[in-house]
């Protein structure tokens, strides 16, 4: 018979938050499957617990993943951990996890700490519906198309983003969501120096250019108000996208300026702009 993957979520900064079931069950594991052992290894050694450790990551979640698997699979029963949170959101332990699946291994939750819940639950910001991001692409093409994809998004949005890219980051939301759309800036959750900005993302950002981004960060930013139904057919939308281009404006840059004052989807307008250039 397998054993169990369970998976333990530990602390994102206050070793105190690390649940008592989460205790028992390192304790009671065969093995630790880590994100950085050594990371790991303090907070077993914090809580008394030893227990064999083995190193499972993005670059060797194939190679590891097969060995976790093949030990479940002996009868032997494993704990992933991150290095703080929450194991397989965001995180490549989602391999695992569909490993264990198509193999008929158990897996089992031992739920605590997720900053990007902590973030939002802080926020003060819409809570109901919300749209988890994660890292933004470091390829600058790929992080603005991404952002443009969630430029009409109506559900609260949470990023991760570390310190020495916080500023552009902040650039590119001002730019794609105007500096008007509220944020909820989280510095160094549970830790000593936790801090939650409530402001505009043009407060924010002014605010970076004169103070250096500091710890790790979760940004929820509101998300866009609904549109009306639009009272203006599409034809006429695509009439006015075309006049826009006419006068020197770039197609794209038209069908988003015609979608935002029309309430017409963007890609309709841009389509149907095409289509009427024919």
């Amino acid at each position: 018979m397998s054993g169990t993957l369970y998976l333990v979520a530990t602390p994102i900064g206050n070793l105190g938050d690390l649940s008592p079931r989460a205790v028992e069950t390192l304790g009671a594991v065969d093995f630790v499957a880590a994100e950085d052992t050594r990371v790991s290894l303090k907070l077993l050694n914090h809580f008394q617990i030893k227990k064999p450790l083995v190193s499972y990551h993005e670059h060797n979640a194939a190679s590891a993943g097969q060995a976790v698997l093949g030990r479940l699979l002996a009868g032997e029963s494993c704990a992933l951990v991150t290095d703080a949170g929450t194991p397989a959101i965001s995180d490549p332990g989602e391999l695992l996890v569909r490993l264990c699946g198509e193999n008929g291994v158990e897996v089992l939750s031992v739920p605590g700490c997720c900053a990007a819940v902590n973030a939002l639950a802080v926020s003060g910001l819409p809570t109901g519906r919300f749209t988890f991001e994660g890292f933004l692409s470091v390829n600058k093409r790929s992080r603005r198309e991404h952002l443009e994809s969630l430029r009409d998004e109506t559900r609260t949005m949470i990023f991760h983003e570390a310190p020495h890219k916080l500023r552009p980051t902040l650039a590119d939301f001002c730019e794609t969501f105007g500096p008007e759309r509220r944020i909820a800036l989280c510095r160094e959750l549970t830790k000593l120096h936790e801090e939650t900005r409530r402001c505009t993302l043009g407060e924010v950002a002014e605010y970076y250019r004169d103070h250096d981004p500091r710890g790790e960060y979760v940004l929820v930013v509101a998300g866009a108000a609904p549109k009306e139904n639009a009272a203006v057919p599409l034809a006429e939308g695509a009439a006015q996208v075309l006049a826009l281009v006419e006068a020197g404006t770039r197609l794209k840059d038209a069908a988003r300026e015609v979608s935002d004052r029309t309430g017409l989807s963007k890609n309709d307008l841009y389509a149907a702009a095409l289509e009427g250039r024919k």
